[in-house]
């Protein structure tokens, strides 16, 4: 996703994003590309600031009322198309109109190109056996009724899939995927419940069930990511990834190295509604180490800058177990993440935080 470099357009282009995929790596490098550290509410802030010269809009083609429906991403574009001088509709025959997406009239926009191509098909490969493990523990801490976030990743990708035994559950999330399908079918969702997120990303199959399935509505940012609105729902479970976690509970979501890769995302927002929420629970899932057998859990974060602060900090699941850090002792905390660690780094772990502990 968002893989298209706009500064080739022209050599005076610049381009301000949110996310660091490979395909502006080389323009981000000559400084063409910059990236802001923003949650996904404060770029809904950063666009309610600006005026737009011209917006381009993803939309369906125009249905016999005028309109165009924001489809399977409806995160931003209802958030820019007030503040927007010119509006151009990019009208594709293949983006579903949704009746649960907001909808626009075709009359508001300066210039509708029609086009037909396909969207973006992913597709999941067969699951790790790393990750199956962790969505096994990740399941037993989901209670039946729960509300379900999940995040862009190899294990909250995979995580809608593995619920498909509970009951009651519901889903208000930032993105789905073919999980929400499997849910559906299996009879795992509340039955008359209108499920919640921002974008549908999952198969061409995932695109077709979404035309006929009427319990979920799109909505923009301001909706799916509102602290405030999530605190407010009952057992709201945010599961999340990252690329490494250390023994105080930080986590970094950024960064390979000194290497930028990502951004901050939405997961600081739905960590904070479900710390809030009662009965609420934010998970933070990966794989214990990397496939070259480095630790991601680790002494210390390496990464420039820390993605989640301790403070934010419930429960870490790895394939070796949950580590429940809320309300703990930075002690407690180090021996519960030194538990779900490689075993071969275990030791490592442990006399790495016995000589932090000295200084303390």
């Amino acid at each position: 996703m968002n893989d298209f470099d706009y500064t080739a357009l022209h050599e005076e282009a610049q381009l301000t994003t949110f996310l660091l995929p490979s395909g502006l790596r080389d323009s981000f490098a000559k400084g063409t590309v910059h990236a802001l550290p923003l949650s996904y509410t404060g770029i809904a802030d950063y666009f309610a600031s600006l005026d737009f010269d011209i917006a381009i809009f993803h939309v369906s083609a125009v249905n016999a009322e005028g309109n165009v429906s924001f489809g399977i991403a409806a995160d931003f574009g209802p958030v820019i198309w007030p503040r927007a001088k010119k509006r151009i509709l990019l009208a594709n025959r293949s983006m579903p109109f949704l009746t649960g997406a907001p909808q626009v009239s075709a009359d508001k926009a300066d210039i509708i190109v029609e086009t037909e191509d396909p969207l973006l098909d992913f597709t999941d490969s067969k699951t790790p056996a790393a990750i199956a493990d962790i969505t096994g523990h990740i399941s037993a801490l989901v209670p039946n009724g729960a509300t379900i976030q999940t995040g862009i990743g190899g294990v909250p990708g995979a995580m809608l899939s593995a619920l498909t035994e509970k009951r009651d559950l519901k889903v208000h999330s930032g993105v789905i995927n073919d999980g929400f399908m499997a849910l559906a079918k299996s009879g795992a969702l509340a039955r008359d419940h209108i499920h919640k997120t921002g974008i549908a990303f999952g198969s061409r199959r995932f695109y077709e069930f979404l035309y006929d399935y009427d319990a979920l509505s799109f909505a923009p940012v301001t909706d799916t990511h509102n602290a405030k609105s999530l605190a407010g729902i009952e057992k709201f479970t945010a599961i999340n990834s990252a690329l490494e976690v250390d023994l105080f509970g930080q986590a970094n979501l950024e960064w390979k190295g000194s290497r930028l890769v990502s951004g901050v995302g939405g997961a600081p927002d739905f960590i904070r509604g479900a710390l809030s929420s009662c009965g609420g629970r934010s998970i933070i899932a990966l794989p214990a180490a990397t496939g070259a057998g480095v630790t991601r859990i680790v002494p210390k974060l390496s990464a420039p800058t820390i993605s989640l602060s301790r403070d934010l900090a419930d429960i870490v699941v790895t394939q070796n177990g949950a580590a429940k850090l809320r309300n703990r002792s930075p002690d407690e905390r180090a021996e519960a993440l030194i538990a779900i660690a490689p075993p071969e780094h275990r030791a490592m772990l442990d006399g790495a935080w016995r000589e932090m502990r000295k200084s303390f």
